[in-house]
């Protein structure tokens, strides 16, 4: 098992491609990960309960209910790790995955290589996340506006105390943000804050994930007061760090 993935990891691969499946199951039973399959999910949030998944590596195009409905049931219930699997011409879906609050996706054909590093990167944050989960605050998080934001568990906690640990893009967007305070952002700055990978220039994922983080930070969209807009330039944090 890998040294730095804590605890025997389990992760669900959910792809009806059997060859596919097949060969995903082979690659992290080689890695050390406990791995359990299958070909459609339908009731995917029960099996994630019931065999204490940590990681779905999911596929947007399945029988029966789709990828996308099934991000959204998991993340309305359930903090697992969710990593959709996207083929070449399905930009749009990959925007509502991370809308629906996928963490990350990988798109077809993908090098197992780089498919592993961004399963042991979220599993590491899954797991971390879960172990602190009731020690509060951090001393090294961002405080702004009576919210604070945790670099180490991606988390942020609201004025009322509530905890949510952000999907990776939606943390990767604000992490960008509040270390910029008053600086404008442009879109291709904040595309490579939160892509380590390529993009194309009519990429919406920045706007998607600005509405999100808005909502979630109660900052009306037609009068934001923490994530502003600069038209034609992109966007800035004007909320008060403490």
């Amino acid at each position: 098992m890998p040294h730095d993935t804590p605890g025997p990891a389990h992760i669900l691969i959910v792809e009806d491609d059997f060859a596919s499946r097949s060969l995903l199951v082979s690659y992290f039973e080689k890695e050390g990960y406990r791995v359990s399959e299958t070909e459609r999910a339908d009731d995917l949030l029960q099996q994630v309960q019931r065999e204490s998944i940590d990681l779905v590596l999911l596929d947007i195009n399945l029988p029966g209910k789709d990828g996308l409905t099934l991000t959204r049931e998991l993340r309305a219930a359930s903090r697992v790790g969710i990593i959709l699997v996207t083929s070449k011409g399905d930009e749009i879906d990959r925007i509502v995955g991370l809308e629906l609050g996928a963490d990350d996706y990988v798109t077809k054909p993908f090098n197992p290589r780089e498919l592993l590093v961004r399963v042991k990167n979220l599993l590491w944050r899954v797991l971390d996340a879960r172990q602190n989960n009731t020690t509060g605050r951090n001393s090294s998080a961002w405080q702004f506006e009576g919210w604070s934001l945790d670099p180490h568990k991606r988390q942020l906690t609201g004025p009322n105390g509530v905890l949510e640990r952000l999907p990776e893009g939606e943390f990767k967007l604000l992490q960008a943000l509040v270390s910029n305070p008053g600086q404008v952002l442009s879109r291709d700055q904040l595309m490579d804050a939160i892509h380590d990978r390529e993009w194309t220039p009519n990429d919406r994922s920045v706007d998607v994930l600005i509405g999100r983080l808005r909502r979630k930070l109660g900052d009306s969209p037609s009068n934001p007061q923490l994530i502003l807009t600069a038209h034609g330039a992109g966007y800035m944090f004007a909320g008060e760090l403490s």
